[in-house]
């Protein structure tokens, strides 16, 4: 499919660009076919203090921080205009073909294959990347609250922006999980990092294939070809 996932991470919901950017998605969506994939959240965050209450198994608290996205994707899919709620692959295709936005809650597909490890260092990251791949989706967005990765995370007011990373430097950066890396690394799409607040830039990189956020390449050594 030549479709774009976009992973909408559930910080876009702690500030006010949230229904532009949900707006904007609906208009994009009506042009070239997207897949929406949800984060977490507030919803995850329950998870997690559940978790820190309790002495959760990591399995049980891997389900329900799945869960916790299809709490989130029915949000987006109630604010992004001509959207469709899917649970497969076979849905996805049929809602992109009449120009609908699908909004993936994963639960079903991933306890179907279960593909992941079953801990926090797997997150909605990593999540849509595997979506990617079994979409065979040409580009991968994250959309985050920050403007992509930086040399440190968090970070300050002098840490360098990163334009490009390669995918060996991902691991251990902090601005997405630590399981992405290993999925990237056998990715055939591109990879982006963008800032919600700004949905401009995330309408940009769709429309033109290039916008203000971080780029993660291959390797270290397909890092030039990348890039020219």
């Amino acid at each position: 499919m030549t479709v774009t996932v976009l992973k909408i991470g559930g910080s876009q919901t702690r500030h006010d660009r949230l229904m532009a950017l949900c707006a904007m998605l609906g208009e994009m969506g009506a042009r070239q076919p997207l897949l929406v994939v949800p984060g977490g959240g507030d919803f995850a965050d329950a998870v997690r203090r559940c978790n820190e209450r309790y002495p959760l198994s990591e399995t049980a608290a891997h389900w329900m921080a799945i869960l916790a996205m299809d709490q989130y994707g029915h949000v987006l899919a109630d604010l992004i205009p001509g959207s469709r709620i899917v649970r497969s692959l076979s849905e996805v295709q049929a809602v992109t073909r009449a120009g609908r936005v699908p909004v993936l809650l994963p639960h079903d597909w991933m306890r179907a294959d279960d593909p992941l490890p079953h801990s926090w260092d797997v997150t909605s990251d990593s999540i849509a990347a595997w979506v990617a791949q079994q979409a065979q989706a040409h580009r991968l967005i994250l959309v985050k609250d920050v403007d992509g990765l930086y040399e440190t995370f968090p970070p300050s007011s002098d840490t360098a922006f990163l334009t490009h990373i390669s995918v060996d430097r991902v691991n251990g950066n902090g601005g997405v999980d630590r399981f992405l890396a290993g999925l990237l690394e056998k990715a055939t799409c591109a990879t982006w990092v963008v800032n919600g607040r700004f949905p401009e830039r995330v309408a940009q990189l769709l429309e033109t294939g290039t916008a203000r956020g971080t780029r993660i390449c291959p390797n270290q050594a397909g890092l030039s070809r990348d890039l020219s």
